[in-house]
């Protein structure tokens, strides 16, 4: 069969411009003619219709078959051939992200397959265009470690992402008593109950108590009449919070003459008190003042991790404390503790009275489940309302002592009046041990005083 010259279109012409992806864009460039076409309609030829042939169309741009590369169908025209194995990773050199579209290639040798500095972006992406080049925008430099797992990471990893591996979810809580801390305990952890609503109460008690209050807080125990029950509430206070806090808590006694919190505390190596310490506060002013230095003046209660500063023992010791006094001891005295338990005496008159009411976060009003020791109470909130406090008598705690028995006791009423003018009245059971005058032994307190005081230091603490 004869062929004649319009059948015969040749692969390449020299003078005739082969096709480039990375032709600058608007170059003059002759159009894709699939071999075997006619070049002018671009339709296949009487040859190519004869012999059965795929049109070129399906195999590729006719500048692909220079290159003596196999035909594929399958194959995006402009993109890699098929092979049986993935493509090396293509690894551009810091200035191919800087390089225009369409120019042409750098002509450096390839680098190592490891090489650590910019690799093009693996992430899935728009799809891409039969012809164009991928944008610089897509070339991102990525740290490559080969010797790890991962190699390949994305960009914008923090260290907030990788200490976040130690933010670790609570594990659910567990009744530790009662029974069904006893099943618990009997099971050997087999059978894991969730707390009971006494146990839960109790643990939100010991939370509240421990929070940070975010600087030096005062808690003040106030009530003119003796025998109201305010030493034993400074004390059995600072034991609370010492004890689920872990020190650093001072009980007070703010007496303007002698006062009973040394004596029902307990005793230390010496027996200085305020006054000893008010005549050598020259040296805790300076930064030479030493927490140590101050162990001299003040008491340890040993486990119940609280200190005292006990007043004069002595009806005879001197004059009374004044405001100024007041305050360079406690300016003192909060360079070493983050919460003071004040004891205040029996005149609402004295300065130091007033001095520790002015500085008070947390008032606590006591008294005896007695109606004199209550009515005392109440007439001492309306001289602080006159006086501008009132703020502070809404918020304050009130607790009632429980005598022995309750006969001819009008608690009711009592938790009425107070319920109606301050923010919480609980009570607190009779102690033997609290009620005897002695020096109170922390360890040998019944378990119904501890929890009780404890749901008092919770309420103390909610106002700090």
């Amino acid at each position: 069969m004869e062929h004649t010259e319009e059948d015969t279109v040749p692969l390449h012409r020299p003078d005739a411009p082969v096709w480039s992806p990375f032709a600058p864009e608007g170059a003059d460039r002759e159009p894709d003619v699939p071999p075997g076409a006619d070049r002018e309609s671009g339709a296949p030829s009487r040859s190519a219709q004869e012999s059965g042939a795929p049109p070129e169309t399906e195999r590729g741009p006719a500048a692909s078959r220079t290159d003596g590369e196999p035909w594929d169908r399958h194959r995006a025209p402009g993109s890699m051939p098929h092979t049986d194995r993935s493509p090396e990773p293509e690894l551009a050199s810091p200035d191919s992200a800087a390089q225009q579209v369409g120019a042409p290639p750098s002509q450096a040798p390839e680098p190592h397959r490891y090489h650590n500095g910019p690799v093009q972006d693996r992430s899935p992406g728009p799809p891409a265009v039969p012809g164009q080049q991928p944008s610089p925008a897509a070339m991102v430099p990525v740290p490559v470690f080969p010797d790890q797992p991962g190699a390949l990471e994305r960009v914008g990893v923090t260290a907030d992402d990788f200490a976040s591996r130690r933010v670790v979810p609570p594990s659910a809580p567990v009744a530790e008593t009662g029974l069904r801390g006893a099943l618990h305990r009997l099971t050997f952890g087999l059978l894991a109950l969730p707390p009971g609503p006494r146990e839960r109460a109790r643990q939100h008690a010991i939370e509240t108590v421990r929070r940070n209050f975010g600087g030096l807080r005062q808690v003040t125990v106030v009530n003119p009449k003796g025998g109201a029950g305010k030493t034993v509430a400074a004390l059995m206070l600072a034991m609370t919070f010492g004890r689920h806090r872990g020190g650093y808590v001072l009980a007070w006694d703010n007496n303007e003459t002698q006062g009973t919190l040394g004596m029902r505390a307990q005793q230390d190596f010496h027996i200085r008190t305020v006054r000893d310490l008010l005549r050598d506060l020259d040296h805790f002013k300076g930064p030479t003042g030493r927490v140590g230095d101050l162990s001299q003046y003040v008491r340890s209660q040993g486990g119940a991790m609280f200190d005292v500063l006990a007043s004069d023992e002595s009806a005879t010791a001197g004059e009374m404390l004044t405001a100024q006094a007041f305050g360079e001891l406690r300016e003192a005295v909060s360079r070493f503790y983050k919460l003071i338990v004040v004891d205040t005496g029996n005149n609402v008159r004295a300065e130091n009275w007033q001095s520790a009411i002015d500085a008070t976060d947390q008032l606590v009003v006591t008294m005896s489940a007695r109606g004199d020791s209550a009515e005392t109470a109440a007439r001492m909130l309306d001289h602080l309302e006159q006086t501008g406090r009132r703020d502070l008598v809404r918020d304050a705690v009130s607790v009632v002592s429980m005598p022995a028995h309750r006969k001819d006791v009008d608690l009711p009423a009592v938790q009425r009046h107070f319920a109606a003018r301050t923010r919480a009245v609980l009570l607190a059971p009779y102690e033997k041990l609290l009620d005897s005058g002695e020096p109170i032994r922390y360890e040998s307190l019944s378990k119904a005083s501890l929890e009780a005081w404890l749901r008092i230091g919770s309420a103390v603490a909610e106002g700090l």
